[in-house]
């Protein structure tokens, strides 16, 4: 049988392990209890693989190109190749061909931070990626400030523009100024759209043909915010003229709109601002980044050649514009919502504002066309081959801004975490310097000694490559002894040596020990060997 020998030094090392072990499992237990307690009792909103309730992304997914089981007959399945992420939207530059993907944020429910703002920001004016963000907070101002835009967070009221809901004996609803509508366009301002285009409804072929060039959309919107949005140095007229951004404002309030601030919703109150300017909808295009993708007759590198692309992204001030309650029609009809607002004495109609085809056939009719118009399918650089099968463009929702399930949390908090250590340069070097920091603590704490075999893996300990010969027990425990009554006392070993054995003695205390020092009959199985090795290393604690 082994006898392990101990020094003072043993004990600390111990001591150290047993801190570094108590550390990482507490780590570990409240990185698995604390996302769940932060999630307890609260429900997944806007998410597009939900479909409990309409505040829901389910029939946007299922239209634009999911022909999962929980999909109806009725949705389009535009065939988009459809996926989420999880984690952190930080992998955007990562992606496959990222001038053909778009990243659908809706309803961020925790603040976009700056490294993923900084990520999504390349992704769109570097990368040529497409970016929707819907927000009626500022969690999303982060990101827009990056873009000159920036959210309010109070609900916007408009008194002249508003819808009405109905109840089941077509008797109106009380009116509420937070349900706002507008008639946006696809890629125009509409503050610059001449009087004949502003005033033309997109026909039924413009739609189905996707061609939303002058003319606009009724498009309702249920408690959003109001966007502001602000020239930056990129909108100077002497910067690069070439690839100069261009800013259109899509959708606006009307000039009685006002941000209710204080909560009172009374528009003559001087707190709640109103600066006639708000705008629903902000889109903002980046011409001209190179990239690389597949042209028709291409005989460069691997079939790829360098094109042109468009990097797009387009604010919007109400995350519920996508939900399953405004996206189709049909369901919105189920609430009390109706096509027409002809008779609507309480509010301004959008019926008046276009000529043609002015139902409102839910918001899917909208956005599917803004997000055609958004993809490079009118890039005729581009392989036509590709351009037909809308396949070859994907949308991804993220889903790491919801609030997520108590079982599903620490998964997602973890990934979120991997992610953001191993897609950020300097935090991953970072985790680099402190894993060699680590290893090179550990070296220093574990001392060389010769009978030891080392072995770096700090997963597993390893036993000695052979056994202790028995009749050096004594010897080692008493020198496990002197040792440790020599640092007790702050001796050098040359000092210890020069003390007469009295001294010595004096200095143990402990008759045991004494003997077990001098003695030379004295004799003592491995049992006895243990108990003193107990003693020894008691000794420090109670002299």
């Amino acid at each position: 049988m082994d006898l392990i020998i101990l020094t003072e030094g043993d004990d600390d090392r111990f001591d150290f392990n047993t801190i570094v072990i108590g550390s990482i499992a507490i780590t570990v237990v409240l990185l698995l209890l604390a996302p769940m307690l932060m999630v307890i009792g609260k429900d997944t909103s806007y998410s597009a693989y939900e479909s409990d309730s309409l505040a829901q992304l389910s029939e946007m997914r299922c239209d634009l190109g999911d022909d999962l089981d929980r999909c109806t007959e009725d949705s389009n399945n535009l065939g988009y190749f459809t996926a989420n992420t999880m984690s952190t939207p930080m992998l955007v530059n990562d992606w496959k061909d990222p001038h053909r993907t778009m990243l659908v944020i809706v309803s961020p429910e925790k603040p976009i931070d700056e490294t993923a703002a900084d990520a999504i920001y390349d992704f769109v004016t570097e990368k040529g990626g497409k970016v929707i963000v819907a927000a009626d907070n500022t969690n999303a101002n982060r990101l827009a400030a990056k873009f000159g835009v920036s959210y309010f967070d109070k609900p916007l009221l408009d008194q002249n523009q508003h819808w009405l809901e109905y109840n089941e004996d077509d008797t109106i609803k009380d009116p509420v100024w937070q349900n706002v509508w507008s008639v946006a366009s696809v890629e125009n301002d509409v503050n610059e759209m001449e009087a004949g285009a502003a005033r033309k409804g997109c026909s039924e072929f413009q739609i189905s043909n996707n061609d939303p060039k002058s003319c606009r959309i009724p498009v309702m919107f249920r408690s959003p915010t109001g966007i502001r949005f602000e020239p930056t140095s990129e909108d100077l007229p002497q910067n690069n003229a070439e690839t100069q951004r261009e800013v259109n404002i899509l959708a606006t309030a009307s000039s009685s709109a006002f941000i209710d601030i204080i909560g009172n919703g009374d528009s003559s109150d001087v707190r709640n601002p109103a600066p006639g300017d708000l705008a629903l909808m902000v889109r903002i295009d980046y011409p001209g980044i190179p990239v690389y993708d597949k042209v028709r007759g291409s005989a460069g590198f691997g079939g790829l050649e360098e094109i042109d692309v468009t990097g797009s992204i387009v604010f919007v001030s109400d995350d519920e514009a996508f939900s399953d309650r405004l996206w189709d029609f049909n369901t919105a009809a189920l609430t009390g919502m109706r096509s027409s607002c002809e008779g609507i004495v309480e509010s301004k109609c959008w019926m008046n504002e276009i000529n043609d085809n002015n139902d409102w056939n839910g918001n899917s009719v909208y956005f599917q066309m803004l997000v055609h118009s958004m993809m490079e399918f009118d890039n005729t650089q581009l392989s036509s081959q590709i351009r037909q099968d809308n396949s070859n463009f994907r949308i991804v929702f993220d889903e790491s801004r919801h609030v997520t399930g108590t079982i599903s949390a620490p998964f997602v908090a973890g990934m979120s975490t991997v992610v953001l250590l191993t897609s950020n340069t300097f935090l991953k070097w970072l985790v680099v310097l402190n894993v060699g920091l680590l290893l090179l603590v550990s070296m220093m704490v574990i001392p060389e000694k010769e009978n030891w075999r080392h072995i770096f893996d700090l997963t597993r300990f390893n036993q000695r490559p052979k056994k202790l010969d028995p009749s050096t027990y004594r010897l080692r425990v008493k020198q496990s002894l002197f040792t440790k009554v020599r640092v007790h006392h702050d001796l050098t070993r040359d000092q210890m040596a020069s003390k007469p054995p009295a001294e010595v003695q004096a200095m143990i205390g402990d008759p045991r020990l004494v003997e077990l020092a001098y003695s030379q009959s004295r004799t003592y199985s491995p049992q006895e060997l243990r108990q003193l090795m107990i003693a020894i290393r008691k000794w420090g604690k109670t002299n």
